[in-house]
């Protein structure tokens, strides 16, 4: 990350064509992308600098510059991993889904997404949260580093933050909190359930929450 800023600081800007397509920025377009073994669907962008292995399928979605996505995963529409962000192989990132990125401090925690996990559509995960193997986030689910993730699975609440447990199921929830106006919901995650053995790794988001009763 600090040589990605120290490049920005000595980069001029410059006019990049791609096709019918004119860009004003620092950084040239990522060439080579069928030799890569990677797919990209117009109009979506891997941004010059970042990695992404062979097998990767980015449909008009964004993978910014030092961004690492392992093979085998999908960026769906719309969707954003962010500058350093690290996704691991196998995984699904839903429609319209945020992955934060982090360019400063030098040396601040990116954002990982394991082997395997499934981003539900619309989800913001940020502040280098840690969404551990073959977890599934349902729709909407909104993870920073000081979100309350709760475990309510077991007669009593366990309280994650920064990090999702490999294979819990998690949906959108709230928390009751006391502020001097009055009571208020704050947003939360709530860990629903574990991904059984003998569910396949390729299930949709759906057919996993209804496993649990939840409908998407």
């Amino acid at each position: 990350m600090k040589a990605i800023n120290l490049y920005f600081a000595l980069a001029e800007m410059q006019t990049i064509e791609a096709g019918p397509f004119e860009y004003n920025d620092k950084i040239p377009t990522k060439k080579n992308l069928a030799a890569a073994g990677v797919r990209v669907v117009p109009p979506g962008t891997v941004r010059y600098g970042a990695f992404v292995e062979p097998g990767v399928v980015v449909m008009p979605g964004y993978v910014n510059i030092g961004a690492y996505v392992g093979s085998g995963t999908m960026v769906d529409t719309w969707a954003t991993v962010g500058s350093g962000a690290q996704i691991g192989r196998d995984v699904h990132i839903a429609g319209g889904v945020g992955i934060g990125g982090v360019l400063e401090p030098p040396g601040a925690m990116p954002v990982v997404i394991e082997d395997g996990a499934f981003v539900g559509s619309r989800c913001i995960v940020v502040e280098g949260v840690r969404v551990e193997e073959e977890a599934v986030l349902g729709a909407n689910v909104v993870l920073t580093g000081s979100t309350q993730i709760i475990d309510v699975t077991g007669p009593d609440e366990v309280v994650y933050k920064g990090r999702v447990p490999a294979r819990s199921v998690v949906v959108a929830g709230t928390r009751t909190k006391q502020f001097p106006a009055g009571s208020y919901q704050l947003q939360s995650a709530l860990i629903i359930g574990r991904r059984r053995a003998s569910t396949d790794q390729k299930t949709s988001l759906n057919e996993a929450l209804r496993e649990f009763g939840i409908v998407n």
